[in-house]
């Protein structure tokens, strides 16, 4: 072997020149790259959490009591873009990082070096996006879905900021679905076929696809609002000749399958944890793949079901109402084919368990009233209200966000070797669970009472609901700190885990055993 090649791998142990800082900067190995993208999301989850306490704390009661109404508006808008772009999206790709090469029997991702690329771009676009609250004139203040003319003739300065932050998170999500399709494509062990994958890579390979169609519609979008503040357009200004309705078909296009982007693969974690601990075979592993597939090509069709007030035709609403509900077919397929696998097995309800049967039973609800929203007259009574605001959250706080809790606690053993407190796991669990319900139910009745949403002052009829609202949200908030705690812990001097961990009905949770990673600048060791 060459002495180059021996000097690199020498430094691929942690202990030379790219120990330390370098390790991190450099790596292009796939479980480093993973653990930062884990990290990054779950600081990023508590940035986007204090906002969200923020905007709960002002509506606690009636009145005025905190911040001015821009500065309510900055934090609505901040909260939803961090959440969406910075907590749970590079979550998912630290899964697919960690998970994807293992489960499928890679060395690595096929991309390494663009890999770690990728992850490096996001910290300095948040830094962009987070910069802008200390600008002239405050962050962005349009709402998360930033709607023009009010992003674009009535915005502040920081705007453009914000577009090149955006710019950025979609160049890197990008290169990491290019790097999933890749991997799963070439790398695959000898043998395994399509159709003996583990469901978490089916649902990241279709997932992958739907972030290369959608996130350059976003990339064009903020791009067209870019030119009508600077350069003398007018796309979205009536004025000039064009049209602000023409914002939402571009937005939305991309809004309604980055929908699905964040909750495919909570499908796939759900997918490998219940049948894991109802010692069964997932029931209806193929109707899994095709409802999963079904979910991300009709998620292009459903778009105007958001704009369902702006005055389309009768036959476009009808249209897209139709389409909307057929989206709720192979959702049912994959609830159902979740409660067949639990059916008659031997369940146990370790921690990973009961956040997937809390995201089976929550995520329905969501899914329930988003059926209620998919019918375009119910549509015109909800729209803008709290009703919209309970239903996205059911659909990503229970869905994405607990999908990821179970995904951590079921492999964070496999990770790191120790095994957590199972103890603090279920209360973890349970006070979020309890947290989450508090704060977000009764945005349904408020919506329902017409409650709109984005407003920092109510009247006194909301009051009550909005009071048992805010509290949960703490509670729920504050609970995260719990799961911090947990996993540095374990992490640090957990117990050290058993080799199986999990016990399942194919034994282990891997499908095949993991090589011994190296980075793959590096010639791998000859086979001799």
């Amino acid at each position: 072997m060459s002495a180059v090649v021996e000097n690199e791998l020498k430094e691929d142990n942690h202990h030379g020149p790219a120990a330390g800082i370098g390790r991190w900067l450099f790596t292009t190995n796939h479980k480093d790259i993973g653990s930062m993208y884990l990290w990054f999301s779950f600081a990023m989850f508590l940035v986007g959490g204090c906002m969200a306490l923020t905007i709960r704390a002002e509506l606690f009661q009636p009145g005025l009591q905190m911040m001015e109404p821009g500065f309510f508006n900055q934090m609505t808008t901040m909260h939803g873009l961090i959440m969406v772009f910075g907590a749970v999206m590079p979550a998912f790709v630290g899964l697919a990082n960690w998970l994807i090469p293992m489960m499928i029997g890679a060395p690595d991702m096929a991309l390494p070096r663009m890999n770690n690329w990728s992850f490096w771009i996001l910290p300095f676009a948040f830094t962009m996006l987070l910069s802008t609250l200390f600008m002239e004139g405050g962050a962005p203040n349009f709402g998360w879905t930033f709607y023009a003319p009010l992003s674009t003739t009535y915005a502040p300065p920081s705007v453009t900021f914000f577009i090149f932050g955006v710019h950025m998170m979609g160049v890197s999500s990008i290169m990491g679905a290019i790097n999933v399709i890749a991997t799963i494509l070439n790398m695959r062990a000898p043998g395994m076929s399509y159709m003996k994958m583990p469901l978490f890579v089916w649902t990241w390979l279709i997932t992958a696809f739907l972030l290369i169609a959608v996130m350059p519609v976003l990339a064009g979008v903020v791009t067209m609002m870019l030119m009508d503040i600077h350069f003398g357009t007018s796309f979205f200004n009536a004025a000039g000749g064009g049209d602000p309705v023409l914002f939402q078909h571009v937005f939305w296009f991309f809004g309604h399958p980055e929908v699905y982007i964040m909750i495919l693969p909570a499908f796939g974690v759900v997918s490998q944890i219940i049948p894991t601990f109802s010692r069964k075979k997932l029931f209806g592993y193929h109707s899994m793949v095709w409802a999963t597939s079904s979910i991300a090509l009709l998620s292009f069709l459903v778009w105007a079901h958001h704009m369902f007030t702006v005055g389309i035709p009768l036959m476009g609403e009808l249209f897209f109402m139709y389409a909307t509900m057929l989206i709720a077919v192979p959702t049912g397929v994959k609830v159902f084919n979740w409660v067949a696998t639990m059916f008659k097995g031997s369940i146990t309800f370790e921690t990973p368990m009961l956040f997937s049967i809390a995201f089976v039973i929550l995520f329905s609800i969501g899914g329930f009233s988003g059926l209620m929203l998919a019918i375009a007259p119910s549509d015109f009574q909800y729209h803008d209200t709290y009703f919209v605001v309970a239903h996205f959250h059911y659909v990503l706080v229970p869905g994405a966000i607990f999908g990821i809790f179970a995904a951590v606690y079921y492999w964070l053993p496999k990770w790191c070797g120790n095994m957590y407190s199972e103890t603090l796991g279920k209360a973890h669990f349970w006070l979020s669970f309890v947290g989450m319900n508090l704060a977000f139910f009764p945005m349904h009745f408020l919506g329902l009472a017409g409650m709109p949403r984005r407003i920092p002052d109510y009247a006194l009829q909301f009051a009550d609901f909005n009071w048992i609202s805010s509290i949960g949200a703490f509670m729920f908030g504050f609970t995260q700190l719990l799961f911090l705690y947990i996993v540095i812990h374990t992490i640090r001097s957990g117990k050290k885990a058993t080799a199986a961990v999990w016990e399942s009905a194919e034994g282990l949770e891997w499908t095949i055993p993991s090589p011994a990673p190296y980075h793959t600048f590096t010639t791998p060791p000859e086979v001799k």
